[in-house]
């Protein structure tokens, strides 16, 4: 993942620590669903020339419960060459009265990694606080001045569930000459807008009483319910880099000179590597063989030194090392293609679980991750490096459907990832069952998946046997196994495909109804719990489309017949579709069941149809087919 200089929407002005804050000021409207309500929060960003800035934040938040901890941390996120000064900290009760004071010294100082980085000169001063009592108030404030320009953070209410706004600010004095480049975007759903003014040469931007946004069932991610504005320096600075963005393709440019240029170097190493594969066939073939040849010699660790927060490390350290980020392998990965003769395309993404895009009208540096793009005939190869398990040219959901700025030695072009359709991710399963007299049945199961379903089970890949088997009765819940055995596991990173067999047994599974039985027609069927809302308040999101194909074969105890079956089910609505369908032959029968899922960002008024759909296929799942001793 990429480095990118966080700053959290805080700020400092002293006037402000002549108020109290009590809690029962707070409107009864910002308590609902609220964990947390943010009082004040100012940031004042003064710039002063291209590689001089200087952040002012102030923030005051009222935690009104435990869950709301979390809301209020204090820390300060900085590297090497930043300036941190006026830090203070303030306590308060519920009635708003000063119960602690810290100053910059009571503060921690640590290294800012994450699980998996390597090393880094990311830091964080940090302080501790216990509460003893809720609700409790944290007034927080200090400046920071760095050299880098390219990072001007948006301007959002707040970036979570569960937090509700009284007042934020930002104020941007731009004393450099450099043009800044703004754009709001407008909220979708008229939750709230921001009021943009100008006074004194200060732009100012401001949120007034904004409510918590409710962690809701299938809610989308804030950033698509929530306005922002966002904000650029037509020119910038990077760690001493200096560079222009009035566009793509001008930024593209200096990206491709100043941050790969010089990390593109191969070696007399890396050409003797690409050589000794002794790659022929087509294209495909060729990248297929060289990015198996990079995954099977390498591990993901993440490195951030310097302007290393967005250079890729040399391809011959990766090479020496066996380890990189997403950019070092990525670059890694780009320098073997290059060997072999096959362009490709260094490529900066948003990932994450919701898609994000950039916006093609207005640049500015962004991004946390980096794939690689080889154009072919056939279409665009799309190659994730930093795992050395997933499969060759397949994204997963967290980089499908959205666009990656494909760095370009004249410029970036903004390009489409795939968007794979419901069959493409698909689950199929095929059971062979036999009921037993004791309500016991016995089965054998043989499960593929593929797309984000392959995404999904990718987590068996490095399990025991013994683990496995222990997923599969979480996973597959609805069936309490006496025992079961997950055999013949294989992740086919060809074509993407992760395929195992099941050997397993159930204890009452049918019920006996005199000398009859009756049993469910679905055995795997989503427990998932469906619940309507009189109320709901925001749109939602179904984030994945996907396709679950089942055929269950049953074999009935001997003397006894199929007496009665349920109908035959098809159900069309905009979110999917649902089959089911009855076969009989003998003393065996077969059930068909095919569920889509369409994905795609829905009306609020919309969701309680979307539940009873979910509740509809749920019952039906459910429908019971009775079988008498003869």
């Amino acid at each position: 993942m990429m480095k990118i200089l966080c700053i959290g929407a805080l700020s400092m002005a002293s006037f402000y620590y002549s108020q109290t804050f009590p809690a029962s000021a707070i409107p009864e409207d910002l308590k609902k669903n609220a964990d947390a309500v943010v009082r004040k929060d100012v940031t004042t960003i003064q710039i002063n020339k291209i590689d001089d800035i200087k952040y002012q934040l102030y923030t005051v938040t009222t935690v009104l419960n435990k869950d709301g901890d979390s809301k209020a941390l204090i820390y300060i996120p900085y590297e090497k060459g930043n300036s941190i000064s006026d830090v203070k900290v303030n306590i308060y009760d519920e009635a708003g009265k000063k119960i602690k004071s810290y100053s910059k010294s009571d503060f921690g100082d640590f290294a800012n990694n994450n699980q998996g980085t390597f090393y880094s000169d990311n830091r964080v001063m940090a302080l501790s606080y216990t509460p003893t009592q809720y609700p409790y108030t944290v007034e927080f404030s200090y400046q920071i001045g760095d050299e880098n320009t390219v990072f001007l953070p948006d301007f959002v209410p707040f970036n979570s569930t569960n937090v509700s706004l009284e007042e934020a600010q930002m104020k941007i004095l731009n004393k450099s000459g450099i043009e800044l480049k703004t754009k709001t975007y407008p909220s979708k759903y008229n939750y709230t807008s921001v009021i943009e003014s100008d006074g004194n040469g200060e732009k100012i931007y401001t949120y007034k009483n904004v409510p918590a946004i409710d962690d809701a069932v299938l809610l989308p991610q804030p950033v698509k319910i929530l306005p922002k504005v966002s904000f650029a320096l037509t020119k910038f600075n990077l760690e001493g880099k200096q560079g222009s963005i009035n566009n793509w393709s001008d930024f593209g440019a200096w990206y491709y000179n100043s941050i790969l240029q010089p990390v593109s170097v191969s070696t007399p190493a890396i050409k003797a590597e690409v050589a000794a594969l002794n790659l022929q066939g087509t294209t495909e073939e060729k990248v297929k063989k060289l990015y198996q040849h990079m995954q099977a010699k390498t591990r993901y660790i993440f490195v951030a030194l310097g302007i290393g927060g967005w250079q890729p490390m040399l391809p011959d350290e990766v090479q020496k090392k066996g380890y990189g980020d997403c950019k070092g392998l990525t670059n890694y990965m780009k320098t073997l293609l290059d060997e072999a003769g096959i362009p490709s395309y260094y490529s900066v993404i948003n990932s994450g679980i919701s898609p994000v895009s950039f916006d093609k009208d207005f640049p500015k540096m962004g991004g946390n991750h980096v794939i690689l793009m080889i154009p072919t005939e056939k279409g665009n190869i799309w190659l994730e490096n930093t795992s050395q398990q997933i499969a060759y040219n397949h994204l997963s959901y967290s980089t499908t459907d959205r666009n990656v700025l494909s760095i370009r030695k004249n410029g970036i072009e903004l390009i489409d990832t795939p968007n794979y359709p419901a069959e493409q991710n698909k689950e199929k399963q095929i059971l062979k069952i036999k009921l037993n007299e004791d309500n016991s049945i016995q089965g054998e199961g043989n499960f593929s998946y593929t797309g984000s379903q392959y995404d999904n089970s990718m987590a068996l890949i490095n399990l025991s046997p013994k683990e496995r088997n222990e997923a599969m009765k979480s996973f597959l819940g609805t069936l309490h196994f006496e025992k079961v055995e997950m055999k013949n596991f294989l992740n086919d990173k060809d074509n993407a495909v992760t395929k195992y067999d099941l050997d397993f047994k159930v204890n009452n599974y049918s019920k006996n109804a005199g000398s009859s039985i009756i049993f469910r027609a679905v055995p795997i069927y989503s427990d998932n719990v469906y619940k309507t809302e009189e109320n709901r308040e925001l749109p939602f999101e179904l984030r994945q489309s996907y396709e679950d194909e089942f055929e269950i074969n049953f074999a009935i105890p001997k003397n006894y017949k199929i007496e009665e079956l349920p109908d035959n089910v098809n159900i069309n609505s905009e979110f999917g579709t649902y089959k089911l369908s009855f076969v009989k032959n003998g003393e065996e029968l077969k059930v068909s069941r095919t569920i889509r899922i369409n994905k795609g960002l829905y009306s609020k008024e919309k969701y309680n149809d979307y539940i009873n759909f979910r509740k509809k296929t749920i019952n039906i799942d459910n429908s019971k087919i009775l079988i008498s001793k003869i």
